[in-house]
């Protein structure tokens, strides 16, 4: 699954354009590398986003096409905030 979709459906993200802008910007990384909106996901991945003032780490358990809004914390475990 690319990465756009995966922090949009897990909800990371709540839209995949503000997804896209985000990777573009080298403000996620996948395993300690800077991510493009294109790369593919996989079980185990740490990803780690930079917002504005905080980075958020987290791990990929799960990847799903389609998710409900409660199950949608269950594709992921933060690491740290």
């Amino acid at each position: 699954m690319r990465l756009d979709k995966y922090l949009k459906v897990s909800r990371l993200i709540k839209r995949r354009t503000v997804a896209k802008e985000a990777c573009e910007g080298s403000r996620v990384s996948i395993n300690g590398k800077i991510a493009k909106s294109s790369t593919g996901i996989k079980e185990g991945d740490i990803i780690e986003i930079q917002f504005a003032n905080r980075i958020l780490k987290a791990e990929v358990i799960n990847i799903a096409e389609h998710v409900k809004k409660e199950d949608a914390k269950e594709m992921y475990k933060i690491i740290s905030e």
